[in-house]
């Protein structure tokens, strides 16, 4: 068997799917070899080579694949190697990473140096020796993973961030959340203030908060937990955390808001149950969207099969 070429219609109406999860569906190969696919120009999308495994394939896009099935393909060395954070997209003006739970996105007044920014900071310098420090637009919590986007120079900083502060960036999460919400979908609105603890909390318009505003809707409902796809319209501090918590459903693992309640059996991990799963903003040079999508990490997918064990041994 030589090599194939098949080409392949997303229908209208298909939801959207990582273009990895897609070539493995059509493909039935071992995930490594499929990343060595995309390092060897072995996936067209739309007419231009793909080498993108994180890349949001959408309803009407033409995929071609064209590859040898015996061929072992390996995936091109990566010159970046951090346990903080992984690369997800960069070009001169911006980078976009995935955080890994467990680090600071800045220091804090302890001045501590093991945080996303340093590592961040240290990469981009090895990179681009002479160029300026990276530019911070917005945060996770020590204990969330996911997306966030730097600047490399303070003027593509400000122009991203007016984005932030119109609220045109796409910002979705996945969490999972003590008990079993009474909605399928809902919004949370409140004015939230710090308290004398450093703690965020909902007070009345005229106490001096910033609004805040979440969207959640309800993936999969389990007995006493749920798993919720969160949109956020605001980026208040703690803002997901808190509007869950003052419902009565705090996020799983949380150490701060309603701790007891966030307390479960099947997630003994020392991290939020929160990861930040999407962002998409107007990239402020080329004024291309850009659209970011990174799965939640295993620690997700093993809490839902488990916990699916867990409750049918009850039946």
């Amino acid at each position: 068997m030589g090599n194939i070429t098949k080409v392949i219609k997303i229908p209208q109406g298909s939801p959207e799917m990582r273009a990895d999860l897609l070539v493995q569906r059509e493909t039935s190969l071992s995930r490594s070899v499929i990343r060595g696919m995309f390092d060897h120009d072995c996936v067209s999308i739309d007419g231009m080579l793909c080498d993108d495994i994180g890349y949001l394939v959408l309803a009407g896009a033409h995929v071609v694949l064209k590859y040898d099935p015996k061929t072992r393909y390996k995936e091109k060395p990566r010159a970046h190697k951090s346990s903080i954070f992984d690369v997800i997209f960069e070009d001169e003006h911006l980078i976009v990473v995935n955080k890994q739970a467990g680090y600071l996105t800045v220091p804090t007044n302890a001045q501590e140096t093991n945080t996303l920014v340093d590592a961040v900071k240290s990469y981009v310098n090895r990179r681009q020796p002479r160029g300026p420090d990276v530019a911070i637009i917005h945060r996770l919590d020590r204990d969330t993973s996911g997306l966030l986007v730097f600047a490399k120079t303070a003027k593509v900083g400000f122009q991203i961030k007016d984005q932030f502060a119109d609220r045109k960036p796409e910002r979705v999460y996945v969490a999972i959340v003590s008990g079993k919400l009474k909605q399928s979908s809902g919004t949370m609105e409140s004015f939230l203030a710090t308290d004398k603890d450093l703690n965020q909390r909902s007070v009345t318009e005229g106490e001096g908060g910033k609004l805040a505003i979440t969207h959640y809707s309800v993936v999969q409902s389990f007995s006493d937990a749920t798993l919720v796809r969160v949109t956020l319209e605001t980026g208040r501090r703690n803002q997901i955390r808190v509007h869950f918590a003052e419902q009565g459903h705090p996020i799983l693992g949380d150490q701060r808001y309603e701790v007891e309640t966030a307390r479960h059996r099947s997630w003994p991990h020392r991290r939020l149950a929160l990861h930040a799963e999407v962002l998409g903003f107007r990239h402020p040079v080329t004024e291309k969207m850009l659209r970011f999508m990174v799965p939640p990490p295993s620690e997700f997918e093993r809490f839902c099969s488990k916990y699916k064990s867990l409750t049918a041994d009850k039946k």
